[in-house]
């Protein structure tokens, strides 16, 4: 993928999401009476800034778009003017701090709401969750799942779409159900209910858990006839063309599409005798695919698609979209699921139940912006919702540094009736920082490691 394109769509998403959770802090602190300084998306070096007076708040830009934040009036870090005074976080009550530290993650929980339903008022297409072939010894096979079977619902989840289907399971798996309910209709158009029993140590990588699970979208078999061509293709110098049906390849007669992929792929710069019908008529061609690398391994590709029959796309495909007012309590409803499901994961991989592997950090992040943007709008609105979820619970969680660090220290004033010690303050905000830099400095590396394996 460009990396140009993959940057750009991860600027637009943190920008959004960064702005997004420092205006919660900023139009709070403002509401309660604090003087705002300085409102920065991003740090260091400042690209840009906006003030309309020396006694209004600056609006900047900095070079590094991994964040923000919101400098308020605080005695606590410079000396204070007098007239100002009156207006510093540090002397309005415990409750209007609270309010402006937790209204940043509250915003981007809120942001989450709001695009999920945009997703689901906007409706998005997807294939429908049949079945394909179900391997031997998996956990599908073992709850009686087949070939054919279209999930209807997961626990009594509506799942129109197979990625739907597969986010709901996933889901109880990782909630720790020991039986999820998932309801099909069969290919006699009978539904049953049946019941995936998911052991706890085949959900700790979701990697692991997809292969153990078995489930795979039903694929019907095609002809081996050539759709589209791409340009400077190995498909477009042999003189290949669309609708070509490939008879045979070296004298090996082709039954199906795949055959004729499995073919290309064992002959990287490799020539390949075919003989073709085109408008009835059978003619001779000779094609050499292209070497490609492919996880470290040299594959074939000739750079042309399947032809798939208009009524078959029709069959497979669904669209799915809410009126707004039914989209309301959905949205709610997979906010409040996906929150629940972050930090049940955060908990397993804190006390050693699930793999660290499923962080994960920057450069992940920036290529999951641009994959989801390459196949359109709704992917890329429902990747912000997702990160803008994780961002707001993030954020809540009592580790100093971390708003919700800050939160437990003012309930525990609220409690106390008088602020923790700045020396205590101070020695748990090392501890956090040392464990923030911990996560990041582990996310960076397992990133590293993705990209070269």
């Amino acid at each position: 993928m460009d990396l140009l394109h993959t940057l750009f769509y991860f600027a637009i998403a943190i920008g959004v999401l960064v702005s997004i959770h420092e205006f919660g802090h900023f139009i709070v602190a403002r509401k309660v009476g604090v003087k705002v300084l300085r409102f920065s998306i991003g740090f260091g070096k400042v690209l840009w800034s906006y003030q309309k007076s020396p006694n209004t708040t600056e609006y900047v830009l900095s070079a590094i778009p991994l964040g923000g934040y919101v400098k308020m009036v605080d005695e606590r870090e410079d000396e204070v003017n007098e007239a100002d005074l009156p207006y510093a976080f540090n002397r309005k009550s415990v409750w209007a701090r609270i309010a402006i530290v937790a209204a940043g993650p509250i915003f981007n929980l809120i942001l989450a709401i709001a695009l999920f339903w945009s997703v689901l008022v906007i409706g998005e297409a997807g294939i429908k969750p049949i079945l394909g072939s179900v391997e031997a010894s998996t956990l599908a096979a073992t709850a009686g799942f087949s070939e054919g079977d279209e999930i209807i619902s997961v626990n009594d989840k509506l799942t129109p779409t197979w990625t739907a289907a597969m986010s709901s399971i996933f889901s109880g798996a990782l909630e720790g159900e020991e039986s999820i309910k998932v309801a099909v209709k069969t290919l006699d158009d009978q539904q049953i209910v049946r019941f995936l029993a998911v052991p706890a140590s085949d959900a700790q990588n979701p990697d692991v858990l997809y292969a153990r699970l078995g489930f795979k979208p039903w694929s019907p078999k095609l002809k081996p006839i050539i759709g589209k061509v791409l340009p400077d293709s190995s498909a477009l110098f042999a003189g290949l063309r669309s609708g070509d049906l490939i008879i045979s390849a070296n004298g090996v007669i082709m039954d199906d599409w795949l055959q004729w992929v499995d073919t290309v792929k064992i002959s990287p710069n490799i020539a390949i005798t075919l003989i073709i019908e085109r408008d009835g008529v059978q003619l001779p061609l000779m094609i050499t695919p292209k070497e490609v690398i492919v996880e470290q391994k040299a594959v074939g590709k000739i750079g042309a698609s399947v032809l798939v029959p208009e009524a078959l796309i029709k069959f497979v495909s669904i669209e799915y979209a809410l009126s707004p007012v039914e989209a309301v309590p959905v949205a709610l409803e997979m906010t409040w699921s996906y929150a629940t499901t972050t930090l049940k994961m955060m908990g397993k991989m804190f006390v050693g139940s699930a793999s660290v592997e499923n962080l994960s950090g920057p450069i992940s992040i920036a290529q999951y912006a641009g994959q989801s943007a390459s196949m359109g709008l709704v992917h890329f609105i429902k990747f912000m919702a997702l990160v803008s979820v994780s961002l707001g619970v993030l954020n809540l969680l009592p580790v100093p540094v971390l708003d919700g660090g800050h939160l437990l220290f003012f309930v525990l004033e609220a409690i106390r009736g008088r602020p923790v010690s700045e020396k205590i303050q101070g020695f748990f905000q090392k501890i956090g920082m040392t464990m923030l830099l911990s996560l990041m400095s582990l996310a960076m590396f397992l990133d590293v490691q993705r990209i070269f394996h």
